[in-house]
């Protein structure tokens, strides 16, 4: 089971919260956005080509933190689908980092030597509109008993195995049951040493991130394997005290926390946003890992920063932070055995 039903099983009840009787969590209509936010109203049918085949997906806690009346504030941007998304300049695809390639007969992700990726579910709480998968959700349905079996199969068969990466959508969509027999079959295979997520539920939506989901992760120390928390974090406004309380009850529990960032134009493309971005995350105890550059999905070019700007702003990083607190500039290359450091 999951927290939310998959879009073509649940409809109109996408909106149910965690619990019932409690308000929306969600918005999908592009109309209740702009209402929302005091925004022109858009025209729907100018956008559903855009949103046909990835719909508009927007927590309302994530909503709170952007001012009303601003089309132009970072934190829209990333998530209100916009007609730019129409323009396929040459180099974007939909498979911008070769994932079909990588796929194995049991559906995980065989990429890098040691490890290996599952995505757990397609489900997610918020469609960033430069998501390299926007256009596979439908080549990773949510997985079934018998393709966990095969899974753990592939797993127990191949002893070079250390690490396992929970994806997604977003693997914390997934009940804490579901998560906790998830995390259980993975302990059985006596090589794992460490399962990562990769998640972006502690921005969108913390509320998620509750005593039973720490307790349910914690599980796994008792068969010896360490649980370690990549989030996916853009802009210093995405962190209020929500986020943050969220991020301290994984590191209180002893999670260690990474973030992850995609440099995006006119989001964070100037050094005075990361510098903030980053330095606030090293004061929450979340170390920076890795500055993306975007992966060059079909629908998100106005997004795509110069790689020569990204490599510039890390070195002016480096002149006014410690070394600690700025991560590594990385690129995706199909084919590659691991990421391409930039700077």
């Amino acid at each position: 089971m999951l927290l939310f039903r998959r879009r073509e099983e649940r409809s109109a009840d996408l909106n149910d919260s965690l619990t019932s009787g409690t308000p929306p969590l969600f918005v999908t209509d592009l109309d209740e956005l702009c209402g929302l936010l005091h925004l022109p109203k858009q025209s729907e049918t100018a956008f559903q080509s855009v949103t046909a085949d990835f719909p508009l997906l927007v927590s309302k806690s994530y909503l709170s933190r952007i001012p009303k009346g601003d089309l132009e504030n970072p934190l829209l941007l990333q998530i209100m689908p916009r007609l730019e998304e129409l323009d396929n300049p040459p180099g974007f695809e939909c498979d911008p980092v070769g994932e079909n390639r990588s796929l194995t007969s049991s559906g995980t992700l065989r990429k890098y030597p040691g490890r290996l990726l599952i995505v757990a579910t397609s489900n997610c709480a918020v469609h960033c509109r430069f998501c390299f998968r926007r256009h596979l959700r439908d080549r990773f349905p949510t997985l079934g008993e018998a393709q966990w079996r095969r899974i753990h199969a592939e797993i127990e068969a191949d002893p070079s195995l250390h690490e396992v990466i929970l994806s997604g959508g977003d693997p914390l969509m997934l009940e804490d049951g579901n998560l906790a027999a998830l995390l259980a079959r993975l302990s059985r295979a006596r090589h794992v040493r460490r399962v990562r997520l990769h998640t972006r539920i502690p921005i969108v939506l913390p509320q998620r991130v509750t005593d039973e989901l720490i307790g349910t992760l914690l599980q796994s120390r008792g068969a010896g394997i360490a649980i370690i928390v990549v989030i996916h974090v853009n802009h210093p406004n995405e962190i209020d005290e929500a986020v943050a309380t969220a991020f301290g009850r994984f590191i209180d529990a002893g999670i260690p926390l990474f973030s992850q960032t995609v440099l995006l134009r006119r989001v964070n493309d100037r050094l005075e946003v990361l510098a903030e971005l980053f330095e606030r995350l090293v004061d929450l105890r979340v170390m920076p890992y890795y500055l993306h550059q975007l992966d060059r999905v079909a629908g998100a070019a106005h997004f795509e920063v110069p790689e020569t700007v990204g490599v510039e702003l890390v070195r002016q990083l480096r002149a006014i932070l410690p070394g600690y607190a700025v991560p590594r500039h990385v690129r995706e290359t199909v084919g590659a055995t691991s990421k391409q450091i930039l700077a």
